[in-house]
């Protein structure tokens, strides 16, 4: 019987990294959400994506996700894995894999470009588990928004009620025309 839970246990852990390679993830987050070797790893990923992973550190810093675009995105991102989380008993890679795809399709349905990696997505919740970062309540709309965790909710506006100056200014403006 054990046998059997191993070779089950295998192809979910299998199943879960051809997921994460197919929606871009890192050779690192695999290694941190299966139990899978390096190597086999390795291996899996050159048969799936046809290509090796990219190398280099993962991106560490909270600040990415504090700026005007990219906040949108993370924020829309970790709204949908929090709403997954709390309604569902997936595991939070499950719940991250899922959640990405969501928002994968609500930007694609909006004509958006995805701002956020699934790499990125990761990190986020990992920053959200950590204290590092949280949602908070715009003062304005209602809607929670990433932050540092010591902001103050009662003035927070978010960046959509506030954009910033350069807001809607050049090539990248196409990327938050939200309708």
């Amino acid at each position: 019987m054990a046998t059997t839970k191993s070779i089950l246990n295998e192809s979910r852990q299998i199943e879960r990294a051809v997921s994460l390679i197919h929606l871009g993830a890192r050779l690192q987050v695999l290694e941190s959400e299966t139990d899978l070797s390096y190597e086999r790893l390795l291996r899996l990923y050159k048969e799936v994506s046809g290509k090796s992973p990219s190398k280099g550190q993962l991106p560490f810093s909270t600040d990415w996700f504090l700026t005007w675009q990219p906040n949108v995105h993370a924020s829309l991102f970790l709204n949908i894995h929090q709403y997954l989380s709390k309604a569902s008993e997936l595991d939070d890679i499950d719940a991250i894999i899922k959640a990405y795809r969501l928002y994968s399709e609500q930007v694609q349905v909006c004509g958006l470009e995805e701002l956020l990696s699934v790499t990125r997505a990761w990190r986020l919740v990992k920053f959200v588990n950590n204290t590092m970062l949280r949602l908070t309540p715009c003062s304005t709309c209602g809607g929670n928004f990433v932050t540092e965790p010591y902001e103050r909710s009662r003035h927070f506006v978010c960046g959509l009620c506030n954009p910033p100056a350069r807001a809607g200014k050049g090539a990248s403006a196409n990327s938050l025309h939200l309708h």
